[in-house]
């Protein structure tokens, strides 16, 4: 095949131990041709994706962001998105979430197009900061959701974050509520993402190369680790699971490469377009 635009998770995929870029997948993706897509897709926010963009010096290419939930296309000259696809949780529904969560320690945070509204400052905040290197605005959860109601908006996704026996409580409550309405994902034992079950990377994929490109998913190499990326690496015409993925994500792909922390992504890159 010949591959046509690049499509890679972030954490779990392409970060190192220290959830950096490392030296050689800079020098890596930097050495691609300037007019080969490489796509980040991603459940983070688009700030927290921004800077990784920077560093490698793709600004002018799009994202895909909260799992596919929002898609944005950079124009060369403004360097200002256009939203290709936006959709979100209405603002009731996420009521409800914040409802199930009352009365623990869960930090319910919210997000909406490049915003994050936490609860509080607390050691997942923190943790979240560190990781993606966006802050978020304290807000109270109660207030921002009336102003959703009032826009009769919602959020792109909705990250709870607490100790894991009370995640696993509310994924028990919220499972059989929503199931068929959201995506439930743990991320890991300590960490739940929710976003709309209409969209994922892989629908986020196909609609940007209908609407932006002249070629299909078959066209693409993707690389991935995780639950929310099985899809995308069914659906290319080159999956790819690094060394670390979960055992679907590595079943889905036609490869498996090197773990994240050794540069997996790299060796793919240098393997088949370099």
């Amino acid at each position: 095949m010949i591959i046509r635009a690049i499509c890679s998770d972030i954490d779990g995929t392409l970060l190192n131990q220290d959830r950096e870029l490392s030296q050689r997948t800079i020098d890596t993706i930097q050495r691609l041709d300037k007019n080969l897509p490489f796509i980040m897709a991603s459940a983070r926010m688009p700030s927290a994706v921004r800077h990784l963009q920077e560093q490698l010096g793709i600004l002018h290419h799009p994202m895909i962001c909260f799992n596919g939930g929002y898609v944005l296309l950079y124009d060369d000259s403004t360097q200002e998105p256009q939203v290709l696809d936006t959709v979100q949780i209405p603002a009731s529904v996420c009521q409800e979430i914040a409802g199930l969560a009352q009365g623990t320690s869960i930090n319910v945070s919210l997000y909406q197009d490049d915003h994050w509204h936490a609860p509080q400052v607390d050691q997942w905040t923190e943790r979240e900061i560190r990781h993606t290197k966006v802050n978020p605005t304290i807000s109270s959860t109660q207030e921002v959701l009336q102003a959703w109601q009032t826009a009769q908006t919602g959020a792109h996704k909705v990250m709870c974050m607490g100790a894991a026996e009370e995640i696993q409580t509310l994924w028990e409550a919220l499972h059989p509520r929503f199931g068929e309405q959201l995506h439930i994902y743990r991320s890991n034992d300590r960490y739940l993402e929710i976003a709309p079950k209409t969209i994922s990377k892989a629908t986020a994929l196909k609609l940007l190369l209908e609407k932006h490109y002249d070629f299909g998913m078959e066209s693409v190499m993707a690389l991935g680790d995780n639950y929310n990326d099985v899809e995308m690496l069914g659906a290319v015409g080159l999956g790819i699971a690094v060394g670390n993925a979960r055992e679907e994500a590595k079943a889905a792909a036609k490869e498996v490469t090197a773990p994240s922390i050794e540069d997996g992504v790299a060796i793919a890159i240098e393997k088949y377009c370099l």
